[in-house]
């Protein structure tokens, strides 16, 4: 049985921080339905210029798993369908702007009335207080704010936004933490509640390492590029090319031990520049150019295999062909190949949460407004006279269950 049996979940979500909260609450087990606008649906769904015919890489990659309700909900026909859904699920979950939702007249108010076990949670940039409640946010936005970009890059240089989007889906993934922790209570108590989680604080949750140091740096924390001290660093392999690079971390004498038995230089363990962690940190750039003669002279995975194997924590840096061929993630079955009725076979990244109990099989994102009239029968019973009549107006799409 999936983990989330039985949760249901109405997904008022787009583009990624929320659209990341519920795909993983769907690989989960839970049955989540993403409410859209039968017009265009969620923006994520658009391709950037020149991407394939049909929902974007981006649209699929967030919304597998998912079943799509396409509903004109700023009709007053279409409100009305939403607001007789809302007892039928255990969680109602938006990130539209600020005061969107309020305006549809569907607030929490309005939907506790509804539905007072609901579970609502809403995704802001900057929560629902404060000065900056009404302003708008993005992934960048969220991570420029937080102290994140302003910690990373080379020193001396520009901040830098990580690769990653960590603003989006790192707040998302805390989102459903938090849901899946008010379920546990609505099951206890039989009581919903209301759940609000701001970007900008999500993302100063990893910044808690960066911020417990500054008694040893001082309180403004300045960027350091890959290295920090004697600890860590990336360096180059061969043949040199852009993703050619090893990073690696010394924080005990024994790694260090096993960084020198794995370059072939067990002399360097009597080395009075690096004899203890102090000695090396004095003498970090000697130790690094060191290291370095012996990696630009293997390849990244011939100096990850021989320094993991004696228990020096490493990793060849992967660059995004590197990962689909990466014959460890390969082994674990993490990629699943998906097909589509409008795009091209895809090959998909997978769940990263392994659990004995949980079984979810891994399914392409929906058509818009695929599963409408499913969903519009089966929770509200509604016959075709009805759904007829909801078409011709608009309200939802026309032959929405093929």
């Amino acid at each position: 049985m999936p983990a989330l049996n039985g949760l249901r979940v109405l997904d008022m979500t787009q583009y990624e921080a929320g659209t990341s909260c519920t795909q993983i609450l769907a690989w989960l087990g839970a049955d989540v339905v993403k409410l859209e606008n039968p017009k265009a649906g969620d923006p994520a769904r658009m391709g950037l210029p020149g991407s394939p015919a049909g929902d974007s890489d981006f649209f699929l990659n967030w919304n597998a798993n998912k079943r799509s309700l396409a509903i004109a909900i700023d009709e007053p026909a279409g409100r009305e369908l939403v607001l007789k859904l809302l007892p039928h699920y255990d969680v109602f979950v938006e990130n539209y702007g600020p005061g969107v939702v309020d305006k549809l007249g569907i607030g929490y108010d309005v939907a506790r009335r509804e539905n007072p076990r609901i579970i609502y949670a809403q995704l802001k940039g900057f929560g629902l207080s404060g000065p900056h409640a009404g302003y708008k946010c993005f992934d960048s936005i969220a991570q420029a704010t937080s102290g994140v970009t302003a910690t990373t890059g080379e020193v001396g240089g520009p901040p830098v936004k990580p690769g990653p989007t960590f603003g989006d889906s790192g707040t998302g993934i805390q989102l459903a933490l938090g849901i899946t922790a008010a379920y546990v209570q609505l099951l206890q108590t039989g009581e919903g509640q209301h759940i609000e989680i701001a970007m900008q604080e999500a993302m100063t949750y990893f910044m808690r390492t960066i911020l417990s140091i500054r008694g040893i740096l001082g309180d403004e924390i300045s960027r350091m590029g890959n290295r920090f001290g004697a600890i860590v660093d990336t360096v180059p392999c061969k043949p040199g090319g852009p993703n050619d690079w090893l990073n690696m971390s010394i924080t005990t004498d024994r790694m260090w031990q096993g960084l020198c038995r794995g370059m072939g230089a067990p002399e360097l363990m009597e080395d009075e520049r690096f004899c203890d962690a102090a000695a090396r940190s004095k003498h970090e750039d000697a130790l690094w150019e060191r290291v370095t003669e012996w990696t630009l002279q293997r390849t990244k995975h011939e100096a990850m295999k021989a320094l993991a194997e004696e228990g020096v924590p490493c990793g060849a840096v992967q660059g995004t062909v590197d990962l689909f061929q990466d014959p460890h993630l390969r082994a674990r079955d993490f990629f699943h190949t998906l097909e589509h009725p409008v795009r091209e076979p895809m090959e998909f990244l997978g769940n990263p949460i392994h659990m004995t109990g949980n079984e979810v099989e891994l399914k392409r994102a929906p058509l818009l407004g695929e599963h409408t009239e499913e969903i519009l029968r089966g929770d509200l019973d509604l016959k075709d006279a009805e759904l007829k009549r909801l078409s011709a107006g608009g309200v939802i799409p026309t032959g929405s269950d093929s």
